[in-house]
């Protein structure tokens, strides 16, 4: 019996370890996102005044946000273009586009770090829980049949500890689930934020006929 709870056990601290992955994670990127929203905030504050796309540049990048990121990539892309007079206005637009929507993936890809993790876990845990729940009443009803005695002090014991691992699974995977849906919608939020700069960023690129200086 001893070997049984074994496995018990170390399922119940696999699920353990999972869940302290799930907060970790979840910890971490609240304040990431959290961040990255005062610093986009900042950063747009310092924006919207101008009318240069030149002037982007004096701008503080100390603080970095996914729309400080964005203004880098396009500056230095009008900058080494800058140079090239063979290229007409339509190519510097799709130049510039190509490369703001590469920075954004980028920028995008980082955002969902962890979030794989997140639904894996959230999927996972209630299977691993299970898992550990039928082992351990599979060979509790073995010792219970073998010891020849199945009154309720002697079933429920053995049968109750297996019930936790169940249990375990499933206190692991909720929060998992929840904080994967929840930072599914800040990286979409984020991404329609970065597509709208980008779009303004552009606009401000053909106003000042793609020139930084």
């Amino acid at each position: 019996m001893d070997a049984i709870f074994d496995i018990v056990d170390t399922v119940l601290w696999l699920l353990a370890a999972l869940s302290i992955l799930t907060w970790t994670i979840l910890i971490v990127k609240v304040y990431v996102f959290w961040r990255l929203k005062l610093a986009n905030r900042q950063f747009l504050d310092a924006y919207t005044p101008l009318t240069k796309v030149g002037q982007v540049a004096a701008l503080r990048h100390d603080v970095q946000g996914t729309l400080s990121y964005l203004a880098q990539a396009a500056l230095s892309e009008l900058r080494a273009r800058s140079s090239e007079t063979t290229l007409d206005a339509q190519s510097r637009v799709e130049q510039l586009r190509q490369t703001l929507n590469q920075e954004r993936y980028n920028l995008q890809t980082r955002l969902e770090s962890g979030m794989t993790v997140l639904a894996s876990i959230g999927s996972t845990s209630p299977f691993i829980g299970l898992f550990g729940t039928v082992w351990g009443i599979m060979h509790a009803l073995k010792g219970i049949s073998a010891s020849g005695s199945a009154g309720l002090d002697v079933v429920a014991g053995p049968i109750g500890e297996a019930l936790i691992a169940t249990a375990m699974g499933i206190a692991a995977a909720i929060p998992a689930v929840l904080a994967y849906n929840f930072f599914l919608r800040k990286v979409r939020l984020s991404a329609a934020e970065m597509d709208h700069f980008s779009e303004r960023l552009q606009l401000l690129a053909k106003r000042s006929d793609y020139k930084v200086d």
